[in-house]
């Protein structure tokens, strides 16, 4: 039966393909588009219903015929836009923090390590980071509601092969292609957005959208906890299955274009060198733990991942049409905000797997309870946001920033102490703390640092910022996953070689110890000895994991502290006329 079903699911994926490039044939020879990007879009107007109506020619002489078929769109209530478009980010965003409780479980389930089963989130968030830039393409070439309808469909036929996968490789195929819708419903959200509002209005815009996308993580984790414990992890992707379909069908008849069409150029060698340069960069970051930062295959996916990204730099300043256009970086704050940012997600995404391995694997709590534990911080993190946008509007997202992280940075600090006697209220205040750090942080840095660049590089801006933040996430989840395996395999070596039979202490004690159970248990002496050996190597093993994870959540305490050094130097700019 599952067989059948993963069938089908390529079955339509493949039909889905073919039916686009039909489509997109049939537009190219109904509509003379214009060769090259299109010029900037007007200043924004106050709805979306008079900007459909400017669009589709109430103003003539303002617009040529070929601008008019780009952008045919009917009168479209911003209500019903919104909500379809917020469905999908929701459904996407959920999808993606329902696995982080179920990764224990599906370690289990398909005898995998940790190293191996956390690519089924880096591995989705390094996707959702290669097609955000190439994202700006498509939704020029083909529009937004046809792009979003492809997202949505590629998103749910994921959702389905991961509900039915046999094994860890199918699995993990089904959430590349989940994570290739999800990179284009993030920045379409974005476009639409910033295309409805006026600037005047975007803030409030832009916290709704923040309250609508922190719901998503606050329910996941506790949603995903209880699914798992009761029933099983398949069931979370059972469950997005009907959203994703009703935000399919809800989008073909209520959504509409908001962007005009333009014939560019799709820059295949960027692309190529954008994905193979973070790709190896990943790989090699994965596979140090198990294989050594030294061995041939590290080193040499990190070279190609290096090389690969020098050459996506000289493309993208070579080229006439490039994917994304980098003179974005030649703005300071910018700059600044994108670094702060990236590195912020790598701490963020990082604990969200930790966390879980410590919680259910080492300390024994159900994945209802792990998931619990990570509600109210994400709940918090959701009132916060607006209220953090608020402050920003007064002051600015410099001291925010700096606040933040020093929060940030003591809580991972005290994460890096974790025991096997650590309270449950203890590690739940701690991450509520971190949240409340977080709050200050991610939508703020992000927001000044658009705030410098002119209106025709927002798009641009968006897209490199969203990129560096999605493979910032992805490294530094790889990164500490890896720590955390290393110096576990490091902290056992060592218990190994004290807790040794060349240690008379250590023989003179587990004798004493096997003694005294073989008598309680009456049984003989070289059984109670083996139980006590049995034991001193459970108690090493799961020692060792905990050390190894607070040695990860030191290295993530630098990393925030790098963050908060570079805060102090964020200055407010005016946006440029």
């Amino acid at each position: 039966m599952n067989v059948y079903m993963i069938g089908y699911a390529i079955f339509s994926l493949i039909v889905l393909f073919i039916a686009n490039w039909m489509l997109a044939k049939k537009r190219r020879s109904r509509d003379a588009l214009p060769v090259g990007r299109y010029s900037p879009l007007p200043e924004p107007i106050n709805t979306f219903v008079e900007m459909s109506e400017e669009l589709n020619g109430n103003k003539p002489e303002d617009r040529s015929d070929s601008q008019t078929n780009t952008t045919r769109t009917a009168e479209i209530k911003v209500g019903q836009l919104l909500t379809v478009v917020l469905l999908g980010a929701f459904v996407s965003i959920l999808n993606q923090t329902l696995i982080n409780v179920a990764i224990p479980q599906i370690m289990i389930d398909f005898n995998v390590t940790a190293n191996v089963v956390q690519w089924l989130t880096t591995g989705y968030m390094l996707v959702n980071g290669v097609m955000i830039p190439i994202s700006a393409f498509l939704i020029e070439r083909y529009g937004s509601r046809f792009m979003f309808l492809t997202a949505m469909i590629l998103f749910t036929v994921g959702a389905l092969i991961c509900a039915v996968s046999p094994n860890f490789m199918i699995l993990m195929t089904g959430r590349v292609i989940q994570a290739s819708g999800a990179g284009i419903i993030m920045p379409l959200m974005m476009t639409v957005f910033l295309t409805v509002f006026p600037p005047e209005q975007r803030g409030k815009a832009m916290g709704m959208m923040g309250v609508a996308m922190i719901f998503a993580p606050a329910i996941g984790p506790t949603l995903s906890g209880w699914l798992v414990q009761t029933y099983t992890w398949r069931l979370l992707f059972y469950l997005v299955l009907p959203i994703g379909l009703m935000d399919i069908i809800l989008a073909f008849f209520m959504m509409g274009n908001v962007t005009k069409m333009s014939k560019v150029r799709f820059d295949f060698w960027g692309f190529l060198f954008s994905t193979v340069g973070f790709g190896g960069l990943l790989f090699a970051f994965s596979e140090a733990g198990s294989a050594g930062w030294l061995s041939v295959r590290v080193l040499g996916t990190m070279v190609i991942g290096i090389v690969s990204l020098i050459l996506f730099v000289w493309r993208e300043l070579s080229v006439k049409e490039p994917m994304i256009d980098l003179r974005v970086f030649t703005y300071n704050v910018f700059t600044l905000t994108t670094i702060v940012s990236s590195i912020v997600n790598m701490a963020l995404f990082a604990a969200m797997i930790l966390l879980p391995i410590y919680l259910q694997n080492i300390r024994g709590f159900t994945p209802l309870a792990s998931g619990l534990l990570l509600l109210p911080g994400a709940i918090l993190m959701g009132i916060m946001q607006p209220i953090a946008g608020i402050i920003f509007d007064r002051i600015g997202a410099r001291w925010l920033a700096v606040v933040g992280l020093l929060i940030t940075t003591a809580t991972t600090w005290e994460f890096s102490r974790l025991t096997s006697d650590t309270t449950y209220s203890q590690i739940l205040l701690l991450y509520s703390l971190r949240m409340f750090g977080m709050s200050f942080i991610l939508m703020t840095i992000m927001t000044e640092g658009l705030n410098q660049l002119p209106r025709y590089l927002h798009s641009h801006g968006t897209a490199m910022s969203n990129t560096l933040r999605q493979v910032g996430g992805s490294l530094g989840t790889a990164l500490l996953v890896t720590v955390m395996s290393s110096r576990a395999d490091f902290h056992m070596e060592n218990y190994n070689n004290t807790f040794t039979s060349a240690n008379p202490v250590i023989v003179g004690e587990i004798a004493r110890l096997g003694k005294g159970i073989a008598a309680m248990a009456h049984i003989p002496l070289a059984a109670g000895n083996k139980l006590i050996s049995i034991l001193l190597f459970a108690t090493e093993k799961k020692e060792s994991t905990i050390n190894g994870i607070n040695d990860a959540f030191l290295i993530a305490t630098g990393i925030t502290a790098v963050a908060l050094v570079l805060a102090f130097f964020i200055r407010r700019v005016k946006q440029p006329s």
